[in-house]
């Protein structure tokens, strides 16, 4: 939960970072309407994430639509009744993309190696009655909503229709059909269609079950290749009417897309993906921003050249006119703002527990005082418990046996009231005197006693934190510590109360007649008077004095066990503050490892000291205790309140307040990055990496983390060719850099999709001219595919017959 919590934030404040117009990146704009396909339940996953970079890339993401096209129930938002389960699902908030699902009415044994599963599904689909109808409302309603959004884009004329499938997903037999029935719709809207597939291959799933999955891969690249021939054809009734009238959709001679982008989860080295088949989405984001992308700025003309999709399609076909496949990688190197704020949250948690842990010099009576533990506050507490002295009084109205001085002059003062009074005397003490103390101290609220003492304490002394007083609880802290000296006084009183009791007992064997009270001769009466006033004022004013000590004593040994329970408390707090520092720790440590080891040099170190700097500059503003006044995280010993979840929303909250709203967090990525790199670096050190180095090495980085993500039986295959596009700012001196570094000797293209941003730039290398023979996942797929075929299994809806042979 905590790290949930934590990621998200780190995520929130990436993408605030990122979004921030004028300050930080800005957004571009696409030009044209347009649609993402996809076909198969496989490329449902790609859904959500394409969205999610269109929504943060492009400024006009509002008005794309998304449609996706699946055997598995989908969202039951279209009407009752129709098959296919078409429906239009608008988002909660009004700028979000619109989302479309069309629920194609076949089955598909999912993990089941089915001998002819694209066939069957293939040939469902054309006999199930109301699977054309559904089709045509999903894709009617497709065109219908663009055409809301038309404000949104600078030109209206055509539509740029993107589909994405994976390669082994049995769906994708459907590929023509729907492909140019959309086209036919669309063209209703539009003045043209441009049509751009992306094929997705997953060698990390098909080694699950690569036999199976590995030869439908083959028999859709099979297809692909007939798709892209010069001289295919197709015509089908796919277009239907409100009425149920067919109408013919037909494709004249030509390949079926302008472009097919065959991309993998591992690159042309052979190197898995980290993230799987997330960079794959990243680059169709990315490509479609490419091609679509509203020209705001043409400055710069010839030395910045824009993309050219014409000329690039030139440029990757064969002399016979055979039209060459594509691929591209993507690398970044930007600010890492996750890792920055998770390891800036970290040390700022981390300079909060430190400012927690310094214990101010108080002396132990002042420790006791603090406490409400001091030799005064105790005394007062007990007496309070006791009624006063002078209730002692009333004990003279008791009652007297008829008994006459002469009869007790001879005994001891003990007799003697035993014979005046019998039980009386010890009664009424008990009724008045013992009674109420037991219910005062019965009463007595411990816990209550010292929270009070100590907030009251702290509103005088906010130096003291919570590591203060959970050391001065415990028994850890020798003779200085609040318990130890507590021990002291329950010791005190104990002696006191044992030399209390033994007077007591001492005095009350005197002999009457040798008391010192006046005595009047022969006036028995009036010394029996006498004796029993001093029998009252001697023996119960000490028993009064006795069970003040008793009344102390029990009220220490509640508050040493209130203390011993408080010192728990505060331990089990520390325990799940150091707790929550560990998980902010490993967090941040877990985001800096999947940053790249150069961008992500020095994060901890470097953010320790500027975190460090940026509090004491608050504190100086503030005061010294500026974080734990009420306004931010408050009193150290209630941070636990709402449990860990809500000390970590509190710490997120002032944390952007304080620190993180520093100017210091907008500087550009290359700036922060040149600071960061030289962090380590002592003064006068002539390692110091320059700006010049360091752009040598951004270069080195973008380069080598764009490889094309798609591997090849030839590296080098003979019609390779290559365009290479920056995403950033044209006019920053790390773009100069990297279109100075290789200028006389450059075999590529070499363009910038101009952004003004701050945070970064990416690297799209696009690389065309490969055939599906040139595949390492075709060629390592014809065998199974051959040996499946040769097996009774049927991969195509389509006559073999008209497919290209294999190569």
């Amino acid at each position: 939960m905590i790290r949930q919590k934590l990621e998200q934030f780190a995520a929130d404040y990436d993408r605030a970072e990122e979004c921030s117009t004028g300050q930080g990146d800005d957004q571009s704009s696409i030009h044209y309407p347009a649609v993402f396909l996809f076909i198969g339940d496989k490329s449902k996953e790609a859904v959500e994430p394409i969205m999610q970079m269109n929504e943060k890339k492009w400024e006009n993401s509002e008005g794309l639509i998304y449609i996706h096209v699946g055997a598995k129930d989908g969202p039951a938002a279209g009407p009752a009744g129709i098959p296919g389960g078409a429906g239009l699902n608008k988002s909660a908030a009004p700028s979000s993309p619109r989302m479309l699902h069309y629920r194609v009415p076949v089955t598909v044994e999912e993990g089941a190696a089915a001998p002819a599963a694209r066939r069957d599904i293939y040939r469902q689909f054309y006999e199930e009655a109301g699977s054309l109808p559904a089709l045509n409302r999903v894709l009617r309603q497709a065109s219908g909503a663009l055409a809301e959004y038309g404000r949104l884009y600078p030109s209206f004329d055509r539509v740029r229709l993107s589909i994405i499938t994976r390669v082994d997903d049995p769906l994708n037999v459907f590929v023509p059909e729907i492909s140019l029935l959309a086209e036919a719709i669309f063209r209703q809207s539009f003045k043209a269609v441009q049509l751009d597939l992306y094929a997705l291959i997953s060698e990390r799933e098909s080694a699950e079950a690569f036999g199976y999955s590995s030869s439908l891969g083959v028999a859709f690249l099979r297809e692909l290749e007939l798709m892209q021939d010069s001289n295919y054809e197709f015509s089908a009734p796919l277009h239907v009417t409100e009425d149920g009238i067919s109408i013919p959709v037909t494709h004249s001679p030509s390949p079926l897309f302008d472009l097919v982008y065959v991309l993998s989860d591992r690159d042309e080295r052979g190197i898995a993906s980290l993230n799987g088949m997330q960079s794959c989405y990243e680059i169709i984001s990315h490509i479609s921003l490419l091609k679509n992308r509203h020209q705001k700025e043409q400055a710069w003309g010839a030395n910045n050249p824009a993309y050219n999709n014409t000329s690039f399609k030139n440029n990757i076909m064969t002399e016979s006119g055979r039209q060459g496949l594509v691929s591209a990688g993507l690398s970044r190197v930007k600010r890492p703002n996750q890792s920055i704020a998770l390891a800036v949250l970290y040390h700022f948690y981390r300079g909060l527990l430190e400012r927690m842990k310094q214990e101010p010099p108080l002396t132990a009576a002042e420790k006791l005082s603090f406490f409400g533990l001091d030799g005064a506050a105790l005394e007062r507490a007990t007496a309070g418990m006791l009624p006063p002295e002078e209730g002692l009084s009333e004990m003279h109205g008791l009652m007297t046996n008829d008994v006459s001085y002469g009869a007790v002059r001879k005994l001891s003062l003990k007799e003697a009231e035993e014979t005046l009074f019998g039980g009386g005397g010890e009664a009424f003490f008990r009724r008045n005197f013992e009674e109420e103390a037991a219910r005062h101290l019965k009463e007595f609220e411990a816990a209550k006693w010292l929270d009070q003492a100590v907030t009251r304490s702290l509103e005088q002394r906010p130096d003291v934190q919570i590591y203060a007083l959970a050391a001065w609880t415990g028994d850890g802290d020798g003779d200085a510590g609040v318990a130890a000296h507590l021990l002291g006084s329950r010791r005190e009183a104990e002696l006191l109360l044992a030399s209390a009791k033994a007077e007591l007992e001492q005095f009350r064997q005197g002999r009457v007649e040798e008391q010192s009270f006046p005595r009047v001769p022969l006036m028995d009466r009036h010394n029996l008077r006498s004796l029993i006033r001093y029998l009252f004022d001697n023996v119960y004013s000490r028993k009064r004095d006795i069970l003040l000590l008793e009344t102390r004593l029990k009220l220490i040994a509640k508050l040493e066990d209130v203390l011993q329970e408080l010192h728990g408390r505060y331990r089990a707090e520390i325990a799940q503050l150091e707790s929550l520092e560990r998980e902010l720790r490993d967090t941040a440590l877990g985001s800096i490892r999947t940053a790249d080891d150069y961008i992500g040099q020095n994060i901890m170190e470097y953010y320790e000291r500027v975190t460090a700097d940026l509090m004491e500059q608050w504190e100086a503003k503030r005061g010294r205790h500026a974080f734990f006044a009420e306004g931010a995280l408050g009193d150290s010993r209630r941070l636990m309140e709402n449990g860990p979840e809500g000390l970590a929303d509190r710490l997120i909250e002032v944390c952007k307040q304080t620190i993180l709203a520093s100017p210091l967090f907008k500087r550009t990525f290359e700036e922060e990055l040149l600071q960061r790199a030289n962090v380590t670096v002592e003064y006068g050190n002539k390692t110091v990496l320059t700006k010049e180095e360091l752009f040598k090495k951004l270069y080195r980085i973008l380069e080598d983390n764009a490889a094309i993500q798609v591997r090849l039986y030839d590296y080098t295959q003979e019609h390779r060719y290559e365009e290479k596009y920056v995403f950033g700012d044209y006019t920053s001196e790390l773009v100069r850099h990297i279109f100075q570094a290789d200028e006389t000797s450059r075999i590529y293209k070499l363009g910038c999709v101009h952004e003004q941003r701050s945070s970064g730039l990416e690297k799209l290398n696009l690389m065309g001219g490969f055939h599906i023979e040139d595949l390492m996942y075709y060629l390592n797929g014809k065998v199974y595919y051959e040996t499946y075929s040769q097996n009774g299994y049927e991969f195509h809806g389509i006559d073999r017959a008209l497919l290209p042979k294999l190569r």
